[in-house]
């Protein structure tokens, strides 16, 4: 659905009298405190805020979650803060913040589908306030920039990092794996002041820093199996196209290849991924836009703007969130050295994981109208997103979702995390979905339409997955 101009202006100017209620604070020397949300996209956007307030010599502190619940907010409110700022989090929870911080100053800059009235003293910039989607146009790093751009010009070096954060939520689901929307307007600036580069080719992890044969088995987006993790059959692939993997000793990286070997190659993938029974949607996902941050370093993980992402996931999902929010913020030396080793033990976990859950059948069940991972105490609970993110989009019936759960021990609880990626817009809306049904069972959901999340009391896991199971049938019929 295209956006109009009016709808725009209307979301820019509630970011403006965000910036201006914000500058008010900083002016008055009050301590800001800031919440975001664990993900690369959260990460990215409690940077560019933090950016901005030092720029202006603010008062902040930044706390990174999984989730809201009772135990945060009631956290917050404790610290008794002047002012409270949720970024790429609190649309989703407005009753549980008007419950708990009904007497604080509250600014959320979020992107996910709003549940609630605002309260009076609450200030929301919010795109789908404006009939923006929040789950394809902008990112809640793209609405911290916003803010940021309407304080100061200055700020749109910051534009970079919301094209990271938008990446890192994947929101690049127009042609090509293209940003569009809001998020498009975002990349110009990006662009425009030379930060950001634009070109199109194969989307390796590591296209700028790896050897091939490594960036091809680092690639779980689509989930190779077979070689995404195996280093070692990725060079064994490689070879057998002769595509040779060094030249004068010097191993190459994807940047190195010619057209032909690049030809070469998707062509090689594409057919392995149709012998595997995958659709071949799975293998043009290989190829598309690539966003180069034009003045970041070569050979490091920021150059590419989505490795730069999975760096953010990876401090955020391995409990290391600071590094992130300090990646974000300028720091190129101790934080960037710490979270690189970060993302080696993340991507071993993940890829660990996949193995496991991919090795034999039956560990993806399907159902009537989903697809269930039952993660229980296998899955580390932290990276059950990101899971269910990787292999939503190589399911056999890609036009089902895909609910995977992790359950947490401590908390009597599962975490949920769905996603429904191949789904034309318009067909299903997953938050609801999870807001409805999580509601049922003393748990609390919701999200975009094409991803969503939960958390629910682990002994009503079975009536929760088949009230979603009924749910999604309703929906699509009625679509």
């Amino acid at each position: 659905m295209e956006i109009k101009g009016e709808q725009v202006n209307a979301f820019l100017k509630s970011a403006s009298n965000a910036a201006n209620f914000l500058s008010e604070y900083v002016k008055e020397e009050k301590v800001i405190h800031i919440a975001s949300h664990l993900d690369a996209d959260g990460i990215a956007a409690a940077g560019i805020l933090g950016k901005v307030l030092a720029r202006l010599g603010g008062l902040f502190l930044i706390r990174i979650e999984k989730y809201l619940d009772d135990r945060v907010v009631k956290e917050l409110a404790a610290e008794r803060p002047p002012l409270i700022v949720f970024t790429d989090l609190g649309s989703g929870y407005l009753d549980l913040l008007k419950r708990e911080l009904s007497n604080f100053s509250v600014l959320i800059l979020d992107h996910h589908q709003t549940v609630g009235k605002t309260p009076p003293n609450f200030m929301q910039v919010n795109p789908h306030l404006h009939g923006i989607d929040g789950a394809r146009d902008i990112s809640g790093a793209g609405v911290a920039y916003l803010v940021a751009r309407a304080l100061d010009g200055v700020n749109r070096d910051l534009a970079a990092t919301a094209v990271v954060g938008a990446l890192g939520d994947l929101q690049d689901k127009y042609g090509q794996r293209k940003l569009g929307g809001v998020n498009g307007d975002i990349v110009a600036d990006a662009v425009g002041e030379g930060y950001v580069s634009l070109e199109t080719d194969l989307l390796f992890f590591g296209r700028e820093t790896r050897p091939i044969h490594q960036a091809l088995a680092y690639t779980t987006d689509p989930f190779i199996p077979g070689i995404s993790g195996e280093e070692d059959k990725s060079l064994a692939f490689l070879m057998n196209l002769k595509i040779t993997p060094k030249r004068e000793e010097r191993w190459r990286a994807l940047r190195d290849l010619s057209e032909d070997e690049k030809k070469r190659l998707f062509s090689a993938l594409a057919d392995y991924l149709a012998s595997r029974g995958f659709s071949s949607n799975v293998a043009l996902n290989l190829i598309g836009n690539v966003y180069t941050l034009a003045r970041e370093e070569p050979w490091t993980p920021l150059r590419d703007a989505r490795e730069f992402a999975s760096l953010l996931n990876a401090t955020g999902r391995m409990d290391k969130p600071s590094l992130g929010v300090a990646l974000c913020m300028g720091d190129r030396k101790a934080a960037l050295e710490q979270a690189n080793t970060v993302l080696e033990e993340y991507r071993k976990t993940i890829t660990r994981y996949l193995n496991w859950l991919t090795e034999k059948p039956g560990r993806i069940q399907e159902l009537e109208n989903i697809y269930v991972i039952r993660g229980e105490q296998v899955v580390d609970e932290k990276v059950i997103s990101p899971i269910s993110t990787i292999l939503s989009s190589s399911l056999p019936k890609p036009e089902k979702p895909l609910i995977a759960y992790s359950t947490i021990p401590e908390e009597r609880a599962i975490k949920v995390s769905a996603r429904a990626p191949n789904l034309p817009k318009g067909r299903l809306n997953l938050g609801e979905i999870l807001m409805e049904a999580a509601g049922k069972f003393s748990g609390m959901g919701g999200g975009h339409d094409v991803a969503a999340g939960a958390q629910v009391p682990i002994e009503n896991v079975e009536p929760f997955l088949k009230l979603v199971d009924e749910l999604v049938k309703k929906q699509l019929e009625k679509a």
